[in-house]
């Protein structure tokens, strides 16, 4: 059989390149857990969501640290991962590229490029908490503030109104009143906040409280600011 047909010979694996490279991959899958747990916006739970980047990304250096060191061991992968079936939908976009940079990390690693995948790792995940900090800064709050108080008698109810307006004006860069119920010593009203954050939030329920002793005041928010 001509030298040129045969097939190349296998590597013997370093079990000591592979336990350094798992230990370089201990840090890096720690930060992006809390990087996704920090940042991430998806509406899953990011906790439980988190825990599997360590496993996705040490089990890849495993996987590319023996493949690689094996032509057998590479064929024989290729035929074991096509009969397995992911059956976890992974329905957020966000979800997918924190999975894909973890996968990523791991064949960086696992192919014994430590050095850029630090870098280009530690890159990614900085630029990704920049952009994530400044939507967030320059987002504004839109929280759905729904208030039910009842007063002293009729003429408080026709006054509250009013009193109402001028109390979230006063913290709300905008008021949209959505919904408003006048009955004869009660007032339940629905608005469409824009607020610039959580101080401001603080502010508005405090004065709502020394305006209004007995109101009720519920926040719904669809851009996750913890309701108050």
């Amino acid at each position: 059989m001509p030298q040129g047909l045969l097939p190349t010979s296998d590597n013997p694996l370093s079990l000591t390149t592979l336990l350094i490279n798992i230990a370089l991959g201990i840090p890096l899958s720690l930060l992006l857990r809390w990087h996704f747990k920090r940042f991430g916006s998806t509406l899953s739970n990011r906790e439980e969501f988190a825990q599997v980047f360590p496993f996705i990304l040490l089990t890849t250096v495993l996987i590319i640290s023996v493949v690689k060191s094996s032509l057998a061991l590479s064929l024989g992968l290729v035929g074991a991962l096509s009969i397995v079936r992911f059956r976890t939908p992974v329905k957020e976009p966000e979800e997918l590229a924190y999975l894909f940079l973890s996968i990523a990390m791991g064949l960086g690693l696992g192919a014994d490029q430590s050095l850029p995948t630090f870098a280009a790792g530690l890159s990614i995940l900085a630029v990704m908490a920049i952009l994530k900090w400044t939507r967030r800064e320059e987002r504004s709050r839109n929280l759905y503030l729904s208030l039910d108080w009842r007063g002293d008698g009729e003429e408080d109810s026709r006054r509250a109104l009013d009193r109402l307006n001028e109390t979230i004006t006063r913290h709300a860069s905008a008021a949209d009143l959505k919904r408003l119920d006048v009955r004869k010593d009660t007032v339940e009203a629905t608005y469409l906040l824009d607020i610039a954050g959580t101080a401001k939030l603080n502010e508005l329920v405090s004065d709502l409280r020394r305006t209004f002793p007995s109101i009720g005041v519920t926040f719904l928010d669809q851009n996750q600011l913890p309701s108050v």
